[in-house]
C-alpha cells in the first residue's frame, strides 16, 4: 500500500505481443468528456467490467444538472472517476492516473487534477478552432508545451469510430455518437478487462434495435483493436482481483442498495411495503428500482408533490404496511409537518434524504451534508427521531434494513440520511444470504388492553420495555381508535389539552428515542495512545479512513471514530470523546455534527468544513491531519473563531 496518490508500477513482463506488461497495486481512471458523450455509460460499464474481473472499486459520477447542458462548455463537462485496486480501498481515488478528454472543455475542466507523468488519451476530432475558442483556449494545448509533462496520447475516436461502422448504414452522426464504445475498447485493452460483459450489455440495452447493438459492439472492438495494433501504446497494465471474503458479489450503487434494503425489510417484517414519493435528484433511482419488485409486496406511488408522497405513506402505515418516502433536502422541508404528524401519531415511517447542495434548489447533482440539523430540529415542537446514515454505498442496504427494524419496534419515523455521492457511487457489495436476516415482529395489536379488564382498547398505552404504543390496523374488531395531530391522553387516546398530560407525552415521546439501544462508537486507535480523534459521519467515512492509513504509513498516530447513528448518539461517545486531547469533525457542511458534540458533551470539537459539492479526497485530509499533529494547523480556538 502506498501514501503517495498516483500509482506504482511493480513489475513488469512482456506480453504475447512483445508489448511490456505492468503490474500495479491500484489504479485511477477518470472518463470526462460533454453531457452528451456518454461518460456515464462509458464508466458504468469500466466499473462492471472491473466488477466481474474481482477487483475492489470505488466509483464518484459527476454530471451537470441540466439534462442537456451546453455542448462544448465548462458547465457541461460530465466525468466519471473509477478507483480500482487489488486491497480494499476506501474513496474513489483523489487524483486520475489516466484522464480520457473527449473534448476541449474536459480537458480544461480536469487537467489540473492529472498529475505529472499521467497517462492523457485525448479526442483530437473535437479539438476545433471553435471548440477551442469556447473554453477560452488560444492555442491548442495538443500542438504547443502546456502538455509536456504527462504521457499525451491523441487519438482521433470520431473519425476511427466512424471508420469502423462504415458500411453498417448509419449516419454520420450516428456512427460518432458510439465514439465512447471506442474510448472503452480502448481502456479495457489497456488494462485487460474482460468484455464479454459488456457486449451482452449492449446486446440487452438495444434489444429492439439490433443495428445499434451492433454499431456500439463494432466500434467497442474497433477500441480493442486500435490498442492492439497502433504503437503508440508500448505498455499495457494489470491490477490483479483483490482478496476478498468468500461470497457473492455485485456492483452496487448506494440508491440501489436502499431500494434492495426496503424489499428485504418488507420480508423481514412480514409487512407490505408502500413506496410513497415524488421524483427529485438525486433519490429518483430509488422510486425506480422499487417500481420493479411488485413480486415482492412492494407498491410505488409516484405523488403529485412531495407532500401528497409523504402523506399516502404515512396513510399506509396506519393501514398496516411499511410506509416509506424518498426525497431530498428541498422534499424533506415541505415533508416536515407530516413527519411531524408521524411523531405524534407514533406510526412507523421511513424517511429517506438522499442530501445533495442547497440550500433551495442549490445543486441538484452535487453532494453534501448539510441536512443533519434539518434531520434533527426540523419540525415544529418537539419532535424527535432516530437518525442513521449509512458510510457507503452497499452499506445503505443494511442502514435501511435496520432502519426499517426501528421504526416498526418503536413506532416512530426514522430518518436515514444518505447523499449523493452514496446515491452515484458505487463498490462491491456481499450479497446476504436472506435467511440470516433478523425477523421482526409488527407485533399487532389483536385484542382490548384497558388495565382495567375492560372491552376498551387504548391505543397510547405504551410498552413497558420499549415505550412503543400498540400498532391497531383498522378494521380490527374492537380496536376502534382516534387518530390525528391534536395531542392525545396518555393511555386512552383522547383529546386532551391537559397541560400536565402534554408535558408528559411530550417527555415520554423523547424518552422512548433516547432509549433506542444503538452499538457503542468503535475507535480505530492501533497504538492505543493517539491523541488525535477524528470524528466523521455518513459518506466521509472513506477519505477520513484513506487519510488515516496514509499518515500511519508515515509513521504518525491517529484515531477516527465514525457515527451511524446520529441520534440516539452512542452511549459510549462521551467517553470516547474525553480520552483525545484533539477532536476534529470534517464535514461536508459547515460543522453541524461538530456543534451537535460541543452542546451535548462540551468538548471543545475542531470543524473542518467543505461545501463545494465534492467529496473530500484522502490527500487533503491527510494534510489536515498531519497540521494538527505537528501543531501548523490553528485551532478554532487559536483562530478566534467557533466552528
Amino acid at each position: 500500500m502506498t501514501s503517495s496518490d498516483t500509482a506504482v508500477d511493480h513489475s513488469s513482463a512482456a506480453s504475447g505481443d512483445g508489448r511490456e506488461v505492468v503490474q500495479r497495486d491500484r489504479v485511477v481512471i477518470r472518463f470526462a468528456g460533454d453531457s452528451g458523450d456518454g461518460m456515464q455509460l462509458t464508466g458504468d460499464r469500466f466499473t462492471s467490467e472491473t466488477a466481474t474481473f474481482g477487483n475492489d472499486l470505488s466509483t464518484l459520477p459527476n454530471f451537470p444538472a441540466e439534462i442537456r447542458a451546453p455542448a462544448g462548455t465548462l458547465p457541461g463537462v460530465s466525468s466519471f472517476q473509477l478507483h480500482f485496486a487489488n486491497y480494499d480501498i476506501l474513496t474513489p481515488g483523489d487524483r486520475p492516473d489516466v484522464l480520457v478528454a473527449m473534448n476541449p472543455a474536459a480537458l480544461k475542466a480536469n487537467i489540473a487534477d492529472l498529475p505529472a507523468g499521467g497517462v492523457l488519451i485525448v479526442n483530437t476530432d473535437e479539438f476545433s478552432k471553435r471548440n477551442l475558442t469556447k473554453v477560452g483556449y488560444e492555442a491548442n494545448p495538443l500542438e504547443d508545451d502546456s502538455l509536456a509533462e504527462f504521457q499525451v496520447h491523441p487519438v482521433a475516436m470520431a473519425t476511427l469510430t466512424r471508420g469502423a461502422l462504415e458500411g453498417t448504414g448509419l449516419s454520420k452522426k450516428d456512427a460518432e455518437r458510439a465514439k465512447n464504445m471506442f474510448a472503452l475498447g480502448l481502456l479495457s485493452w489497456m488494462y485487460h478487462r474482460p468484455h464479454e460483459s459488456t457486449e451482452r450489455f449492449l446486446r440487452e440495452k438495444f434489444a429492439r434495435r439490433p443495428e445499434l447493438a451492433e454499431a456500439n459492439i463494432l466500434a467497442f472492438r474497433a477500441g480493442h483493436a486500435y490498442g492492439e495494433t497502433t504503437e503508440a501504446f508500448a505498455v499495457t497494465y494489470e491490477v490483479a482481483p483483490a482478496k476478498l471474503d468468500v461470497g457473492t458479489y455485485r456492483q452496487i450503487t448506494g440508491n440501489t442498495a436502499l431500494a434492495y434494503g426496503i424489499v428485504a425489510a418488507g420480508q423481514t417484517t412480514g409487512l407490505p411495503v408502500f413506496l410513497g414519493s415524488y421524483p427529485i435528484t438525486p433519490a429518483s433511482d430509488i422510486l425506480h428500482e422499487l417500481s420493479k419488485h411488485k413480486g415482492f409486496g412492494v407498491t410505488t406511488f409516484q405523488a403529485e408533490d412531495e407532500i401528497a408522497g409523504v402523506g399516502a405513506a404515512l396513510g399506509a402505515s396506519f393501514g398496516g404496511a411499511l410506509g416509506v418516502t424518498t426525497t431530498s433536502g428541498p422534499g424533506v422541508s415541505l415533508k416536515s409537518e407530516t413527519i411531524g404528524l408521524a411523531v405524534a401519531l407514533e406510526l412507523p415511517l421511513l424517511v429517506i434524504d438522499v442530501q445533495r447542495g442547497g440550500p433551495s434548489t442549490g445543486l441538484p447533482t452535487k453532494t453534501e451534508q448539510a441536512d443533519l440539523l434539518q434531520a434533527m430540529f426540523g419540525r415544529n415542537g418537539e419532535a424527535p427521531l432516530p437518525i442513521i446514515a449509512p458510510r457507503s454505498p452497499g452499506d445503505c442496504f443494511a442502514a435501511a434494513l435496520e432502519a426499517a427494524a426501528i421504526a416498526v419496534t418503536y413506532r416512530t419515523p426514522v430518518m436515514v440520511l444518505s447523499d449523493g455521492s452514496l446515491a452515484n457511487g458505487s463498490e462491491p457489495w456481499k450479497v446476504p444470504d436472506a435467511a440470516t436476516l433478523d425477523r421482526v415482529d409488527p407485533g399487532f395489536a389483536t385484542a382490548p388492553n384497558a388495565p382495567d379488564g375492560s372491552d376498551e382498547f387504548w391505543p397510547y398505552l405504551r410498552d413497558d420495555d420499549t415505550l412503543a404504543r400498540p400498532w391497531a390496523v383498522p378494521g380490527t374488531p374492537g380496536l376502534e381508535h382516534r387518530i390525528g395531530g391534536l395531542e392525545k391522553a396518555d393511555g386512552r387516546g383522547a383529546i386532551s389539552y391537559d397541560p400536565d398530560n402534554h408535558d408528559r407525552m411530550v417527555r415520554l415521546r423523547a424518552a422512548k428515542i433516547d432509549g433506542i439501544p444503538v452499538p457503542d462508537v468503535e475507535v480505530d486507535d492501533p497504538t492505543g495512545d493517539a491523541e488525535l480523534l477524528v470524528v466523521g459521519w455518513g459518506s466521509t467515512y472513506g477519505p477520513i479512513g484513506a487519510g488515516a492509513r496514509r499518515i500511519r504509513g508515515m509513521g504518525h498516530k491517529v484515531a477516527t471514530a465514525h457515527l451511524r447513528h446520529l441520534n440516539p448518539l452512542p452511549a459510549n461517545l462521551a467517553e470516547v470523546l474525553a480520552r483525545y486531547r484533539t477532536v476534529l469533525v470534517p464535514e461536508m457542511n459547515l460543522g453541524q455534527l461538530a456543534l451537535l458534540l460541543r452542546a451535548r458533551y462540551l468538548v471543545d470539537a475542531q470543524s473542518y468544513t467543505k461545501v463545494s459539492g465534492l467529496p473530500f479526497k484522502a490527500e487533503e485530509l491527510q494534510d489536515l491531519f498531519l497540521g494538527y499533529l505537528d501543531g501548523t494547523h490553528p485551532t478554532t480556538a487559536q483562530q478566534g473563531v467557533l466552528a
